[in-house]
């Protein structure tokens, strides 16, 4: 009896400047995971929960004088099995899994982990002309401002339409690349764009243990005000808009300088063991807690309603 026939399989990598594509060819299906450089800040997220340990972030080398650059992020095509999971988790959007060319991710269409929640609310109604005069708030270009007819048509120039009674604001928002800072909140007239935070949690300067002189973590935060200096050299923190995605975590020179925590994540539900993992290597050991907590709750809850039904409504 001959031997067993392997499928042959096809391992490729195509690196450019603002894009890493890694593949995996096989007979019938062809996978691929794209990493956008421009979207890409360095976090790390996406290295400490993937579970093959194929994706690497480092440090960018740094020239005297210069300012930081964000870390460098790659991915081992050897290792990656194009599970999903950094595509799932990733704030800003900047992985994405395709099989057979379509955006898969297998790990949430088998349910075994969430997808991130983006709660972004728009009262266009609050926002009339005024708000084409403001200044794009959204650090990461997410945010189109336009004016529309009542018929739905789109104005190029709203200054010179007679009618501007009958003109209409409206926002597209990118809402997959969207860390929910919530700079726009305060960018936007009050009320006119509410966003709840997908991470939650805290991020402290210990001042003795910062270098003195170094503001790498200033450079290379994706959400300007969040890190700044002080009158008396020393690095800042401003927490009302940061995301805790970690980039200045991994780009501080001085390890104990940053402690960040994760407290809550914003997500789907799912029952999984795989989460459970993710989220030990993620977030704090209190978010642990109450994640299981919730999910112990919740199946208590549903065991409750399989024995003992609800009674017939009377008036049904």
């Amino acid at each position: 009896m001959g031997g067993e026939l392997k499928t042959p399989v096809k391992l490729l990598r195509n690196e450019k400047e603002n894009e890493l594509v890694v593949e995996r060819v096989m007979h019938a299906k062809r996978y691929s995971l794209t990493l956008n450089k421009d979207r890409c800040t360095g976090c790390g997220i996406c290295t400490e929960i993937c579970p093959r340990e194929s994706i690497t972030v480092t440090r960018t080398p740094k020239a005297e004088g210069e300012e930081a650059k964000p870390p460098t992020v790659t991915v081992n095509e050897e290792k990656c099995n194009y599970c999903g999971m950094c595509d799932a988790i990733c704030p800003f959007g900047a992985l994405t899994v395709r099989i057979n060319g379509e955006h898969v991710i297998p790990v949430v269409r088998s349910e075994s982990f969430p997808q991130l929640v983006r709660e972004i609310n728009v009262d266009e109604t609050k926002c009339g002309l005024e708000c084409l005069e403001i200044e794009n708030p959204c650090p990461l270009d997410l945010i189109k401002v336009k004016v529309h007819t009542k018929d739905g048509e789109e104005v190029t120039d709203a200054d010179s339409t007679k009618n501007k009674k009958d003109l209409k604001v409206t926002f597209e928002i990118d809402k997959e690349f969207c860390p929910c800072c919530g700079l726009c909140e305060t960018g936007f007239p009050d009320g006119v764009i509410r966003v709840e935070k997908i991470f939650e949690g805290s991020l402290k300067i210990n001042s003795e243990k910062c270098p003195e002189g170094c503001h790498d973590c200033v450079d290379v935060c994706p959400i300007p005000g969040v890190l700044y200096l002080s009158e008396d050299g020393k690095v800042h923190v401003n927490e009302s808009n940061c995301v805790y995605c970690g980039v200045c975590r991994i780009i501080c020179p001085e390890e104990e300088a940053l402690e960040l925590t994760r407290t809550r994540i914003r997500h789907t539900q799912v029952r999984s063991g795989a989460w459970n993992k993710a989220l030990e290597k993620i977030a704090s050991t209190t978010a642990m807690i109450k994640e299981l907590k919730t999910k112990s709750g919740k199946r208590r809850q549903e065991t409750v309603q399989g024995r003992f039904p609800p009674e017939a409504d009377d008036n049904v």
